[in-house]
């Protein structure tokens, strides 16, 4: 079995910046998780399927190929052979995706294809339910959090680098409502694996969270 990193942890935290940088380092596959449930929600809206409707989202999870494909920008995400990495950071998927990610249907076809991807190539994988469920025998297991204002805030800063003009308030109100459907849904709830290292970036830089994690992994500290 190729060498496995698993990253989890809660929107704003910093896991995607992390696994990117850390997969780099590495020569790792990047494996960004929510980027799949992100296309599978763009295909659900382009063809209308009500995202309530946990029986066709599963339907459509089911009759979907999705594939990663390694990109100096990232992996790009191809879907039915389109790739729709351009499309998986609309207001309409950031507000829908968590709804097609607890579908108990959905989660267990997309992690069947993370699982196969772990099976071909070393990765670093991050998501919310890695540590736990997708990978649990990963050799490696991190949490990265931050506090909530600063989650907001960062993730205020992204959408306003990306031209969209929104309020400090509506991101909080975003980020509250996904912390909420991420870690109450009834299948692989938002959680820490037991054996994972928990790292808080909350007054952390990007450097600094690649060098803490570099220095776990080389066995030179607990975190």
């Amino acid at each position: 079995m190729p060498p496995r990193i698993a990253i989890d942890g809660p929107a704003g935290a910093g896991k995607s910046t992390l696994a990117r940088r850390l997969a780099h380092r590495l020569g790792y596959l990047y494996v960004d998780t929510g980027a799949m449930y992100r296309a599978l929600t763009y295909k659900a809206l382009r063809l209308g399927v009500n995202l309530e409707h946990e029986g066709a989202l599963t339907s459509l999870a089911e009759s979907t190929n999705m594939e990663l494909v390694p990109d100096a920008e990232g992996p790009r995400v191809i879907l039915d052979g389109q790739d729709v990495t351009a499309h998986l950071r609309e207001p309409e998927i950031n507000a829908g995706v968590s709804l097609v990610a607890r579908v108990p249907g959905v989660r267990a076809r997309l992690t069947e294809l993370q699982r196969r991807i772990a099976k071909k190539h070393p990765v670093v994988m991050d998501g919310r339910d890695i540590g736990t469920v997708v990978l649990p025998e990963a050799e490696h297991k991190f949490f990265v959090t931050a506090s909530f204002e600063e989650r907001c805030r960062r993730r205020w800063r992204e959408m306003l680098d990306q031209g969209r003009a929104v309020s400090l308030n509506e991101v909080r109100e975003q980020v509250a409502l996904r912390d909420r459907l991420d870690s109450q849904r009834a299948v692989a709830p938002l959680a820490m694996a037991p054996d994972a290292v928990c790292i808080d970036t909350t007054h952390l830089d990007a450097d600094q969270v690649l060098a803490r994690v570099l220095a776990v992994i080389r066995g030179e500290t607990g975190a």
